[in-house]
C-alpha cells in the first residue's frame, strides 16, 4: 500500500465517515474490533456496514450501535489511563491518546475546565471511542505515513446537545479549528446542519500533516463513507491512497505552524544557548537567534522558535521557565513545505539516516544527517564535507 493518503470531505467529516471509508478501502473488520477487545468494550457495541446511495452515488455507510445498558460517565483522566493500560500496540495507543487528548482540551476550554475532568460524554460516548480506535487502527493497518485532508464545511445553524440547543460551527468545533489553524472552508448552500463533529476533526488534527488540495499523485485504492443526512448533494467523505507522482514531482503543502518570539537582552550567550535548546526539546522543530540593537543603545537577540500548533502551550512553559522575557509574542502563519522523508541505510561507512525531498520539477534533494555523520567520521578519521561527498556518491549509485 502507498504511504499518502487523501481524505476528501466535501460535506464535512464525522468519526463514521471516515471509519467506513476505510472499511470501503478493504479494511477487514478484525483490526478494529481486536484493539476494542483489548480495552474491555467487547460486546458493548455492534458495527453496522451497509451499501447505500447517496444522490445517486454508492457508498458505505456505517453505525454505530450501543449494547451498554447504563453507559458510565468517564472522565478523560479514566479513559486516558485505561488507553495506557490495555494491550494495545504503542504506535496505536500514541494516536488514540493523541485524538483524544487534543478533543479533551477542546472539550476542556470550551467548559472552562481541566481537560482530566472532561466527562466521556463531552469527549464522544463509546460510538466515538469506536470511531477513533477504529480510524486510527486502520489507518496504521494501511500504513499511512503522510496524511492530507481538504478543509472541512463546518455547517451552520443549531443543533440539539446535552446541554441545549448549540450554535454551528458547534463550539468544541470551533475550538479546535482555531487552536490548531484548521481552515474552514464555506458552508453556503447547505441546509442548516452540522456537518463537521468534534470527534472527526480531531481525528484530523492528530493525524492530518496539512488541511490543503491533494499535490500530484498516483491513485491506488479509494474508499467512501456515506453520512446519513439527506443534502442536495452527495453524502461523502472519499479516502484515497495514493502514491507521490515522481514523473510530475512533489508540490508544496500548506502548512499551518506557530512563530513564538522574545527581545532578550539580560542574559549571557550560555543561558540563550540553554533556553533555545529547551525549545527544541519540548517539540520547536526550528529554533534560531538574530542580533538586535534595544532600546538605550543595548544590544540583544531575537529568538525565535517554530512549532505546530498543538505544541504552542508546551512551548510558552518553557519561555517563562528558562527565559528572562517578561513577554512572549506568538502568532499562526503559513508556510509551503516540500514533503519530506527519513530512510536509514546501511553504508560502506555505518548505517546512516538520509533525509530527502522531491522538487516540484522531479529533482531530488538528499543529505546524510549530521549526528550519524559525526561518530563515523570520528572512526574513520575523516573530514565532515569528505565523508559527506561519499555518502552521495554512493546514494546515487545505488539508484
Amino acid at each position: 500500500m502507498g504511504s499518502l493518503a487523501v481524505v476528501d470531505c466535501p460535506t464535512g467529516l464525522a468519526g463514521n465517515m471516515l471509519l467506513a471509508s476505510l472499511f470501503d478501502c478493504g479494511l477487514p473488520e478484525e483490526v478494529v474490533h481486536q484493539p476494542l477487545a483489548a480495552l474491555g468494550l467487547g460486546g458493548l457495541y455492534r458495527l453496522t456496514l451497509e451499501e447505500r446511495r447517496s444522490a445517486g452515488m454508492r457508498g458505505l455507510h456505517l453505525e454505530v450501535e450501543l449494547l451498554e445498558q447504563q453507559p458510565p460517565h468517564r472522565h478523560w483522566a479514566s479513559l486516558r489511563e485505561q488507553v495506557q493500560t490495555a494491550e494495545l500496540a504503542p504506535a496505536l495507543r500514541q494516536a488514540v491518546l493523541k485524538v483524544f487528548g487534543v478533543l479533551a482540551e477542546a472539550e476542556g476550554a470550551v467548559h472552562g475546565y481541566p481537560p482530566e475532568q472532561v466527562h466521556f460524554h463531552e469527549v464522544g460516548a463509546l460510538d466515538a471511542l469506536v470511531d477513533v480506535v477504529g480510524v486510527c487502527a486502520g489507518l496504521q493497518y494501511f500504513g499511512v505515513q503522510r496524511l492530507i485532508c481538504s478543509p472541512p464545511p463546518a455547517g451552520h445553524g443549531q443543533v440539539n446537545s446535552a446541554h441545549g440547543l448549540l450554535p454551528v460551527p458547534v463550539p468544541a468545533v470551533l475550538e479546535l479549528a482555531t487552536c490548531h489553524g484548521v481552515p474552514l472552508a464555506s458552508s453556503a448552500g447547505f441546509p442548516p446542519a452540522e456537518l463537521t463533529t468534534p470527534t472527526g476533526l480531531a481525528l484530523m488534527v492528530a493525524w492530518a500533516d496539512s488541511f490543503a488540495p491533494a499535490p500530484a499523485l498516483r491513485p491506488t485504492r479509494l474508499g467512501i463513507g456515506l453520512g446519513s443526512r439527506e443534502l442536495d448533494r452527495p453524502n461523502q467523505l472519499r479516502f484515497l491512497l495514493a502514491e507521490s507522482a515522481d514523473s510530475v514531482g512533489v508540490q508544496p503543502e500548506l502548512q499551518m505552524v506557530v512563530q513564538q518570539q522574545a527581545q532578550i537582552d539580560d542574559a549571557t550567550a550560555e543561558d540563550l544557548a540553554f533556553l533555545q535548546d529547551a525549545l527544541r526539546e519540548a517539540g520547536a522543530f526550528e529554533v534560531f537567534a538574530q542580533s538586535v540593537a534595544m532600546k538605550k543603545g543595548r544590544l540583544g537577540s531575537l529568538i525565535t522558535a517554530l512549532a505546530w500548533p498543538e505544541q504552542a502551550e508546551a512551548l510558552r512553559a518553557i519561555w517563562w521557565r528558562y527565559g528572562s522575557s517578561l513577554g512572549v509574542r506568538e502568532q499562526l502563519q503559513q508556510r509551503w513545505a516540500l514533503p519530506r522523508q527519513v530512510e536509514q541505510r546501511q553504508t560502506p561507512w555505518g548505517l546512516v539516516r538520509f533525509k530527502s525531498s522531491m522538487r516540484p520539477d522531479g529533482s531530488v534533494l538528499c543529505k546524510p544527517e549530521l549526528e550519524d555523520l559525526i561518530p563515523l567520521a570520528q572512526q574513520r578519521r575523516l573530514p565532515l564535507d569528505q565523508l559527506r561527498s561519499n555518502l552521495l556518491q554512493w546514494l546515487e549509485a545505488q539508484r
